[in-house]
């Protein structure tokens, strides 16, 4: 039988044998110099109450032994492939608390699996992203070092073409900055150095940092918001997310645009918003723009890479808020960021 194939029962029924055997033995010979008469009654008793109690041992171990057997099955029928497989554990009593926390680690890695997997579908099409990123780039700089290369004598086209190739290479840093700095946030391998920080300080800062370029566009840069609201967060990278957001306004509004940065704090939240009346977002694309390396069909931005919005939305997610957009095709976009506020206990 297979229930004494496992050497701990059989070892046990051999025990008991021997054990009843013994008492049935010493049993009889005590009945037989006291009482004679009895000795096959009390023989007969003995026998059926060791029977009844093999019996009642083996019917018990036979019951355990095909519930691990069903038990066995199911784990290779999971093994096998079949990740719904569980084992049944609705009784109490310490098998079956193994069992559940068999089904509970079988649980466990399917949510693994799951993951790598998910992990490996964003790699596959990260690395194919980047890849197409790279080409147009790469193929400009190889053109411009050919036209380099014949271009002997004219001076100015040598330098038109170096500078045209310095903007390619710039293009190519700003994708493999971006594309580190995303990454390391997913990966959750930095770590936010937050302090309170004045959010008018910050956005004077970012303010001077574009009005260069926005003077040179003709465009102006609207700062807005009371001057002793702080926001508990990482300087840097904030900057970092609200530059993205600002450079983005820039490369899509017209000459003579407006960019405004408002901030306010409401009861529950402090709220960011970056408002222009540039080109806007088509319909089509509003639920996309977040998408790294997505690119609009409709967008008239070529030197665009798809990583600025993305690096934005992942920096404010890391500090626990959220960012939405709501646009109007030919009236402009409006970014709106929220924080919770930190509560005094």
């Amino acid at each position: 039988m297979n229930i004494f194939t496992n050497k701990d029962i059989r070892n046990f029924f051999i025990l008991m044998s021997c054990i009843l055997g013994s008492f049935i033995v010493m049993s009889q010979f005590i009945i037989w110099l006291f009482w004679g008469v009895l000795n096959l009654a009390v023989f007969v008793l003995s026998l059926l109450i060791t029977v009844c109690v093999l019996g009642v041992c083996f019917l018990y171990f036979r019951k355990q032994h095909r519930v691990i057997e069903d038990a066995i099955t199911q784990i290779n029928l999971y093994l096998s492939g079949e990740t719904d497989a569980r084992i049944g554990c609705d009784q109490e009593g310490s098998l079956y608390k193994l069992f559940h926390a068999v089904n509970t680690l079988a649980t466990a890695l399917d949510a693994h699996a799951a993951k790598e997997q998910k992990v490996k579908e964003f790699l596959k099409g990260t690395i194919s992203d980047i890849s197409h990123q790279l080409k147009t780039p790469l193929a400009a700089l190889t053109i411009y070092n050919g036209l380099l290369q014949d271009e002997t004598g004219d001076v100015d086209s040598m330098r038109e073409f170096a500078v045209k190739s310095e903007k390619e290479i710039g293009r190519i840093e700003m994708l493999v900055q971006n594309l580190l700095k995303i990454t390391k946030i997913d990966a959750g391998s930095i770590i936010l150095e937050k302090s309170p920080e004045n959010i008018s300080d910050m956005f004077n800062d970012i303010y001077q940092h574009f009005e260069f370029r926005a003077k040179g566009e003709q465009k102006t840069i609207l700062l807005s918001g009371p001057d002793n609201i702080e926001l508990f967060c990482d300087r840097n990278w904030i900057t970092e997310a609200i530059s993205n957001i600002v450079k983005n306004a820039l490369d899509h509004t017209d000459t003579g645009g407006r960019i405004a940065i408002e901030w306010k704090k409401l009861p529950a939240v402090t709220q960011i918003i970056v408002r222009d009346n540039g080109s806007g977002i088509h319909p089509e694309d509003i639920h996309h723009i977040f998408k790294r390396f997505y690119r609009s069909r409709f967008s008239k931005d070529t030197q665009g890479i798809g990583l600025g919005l993305p690096l934005a939305k992942a920096i404010v997610e890391a500090h626990d808020g959220n960012i939405t957009v709501d646009s109007v095709l030919g009236g402009g976009s409006v970014f709106v960021i929220n924080f919770l506020n930190l509560t005094k206990m």
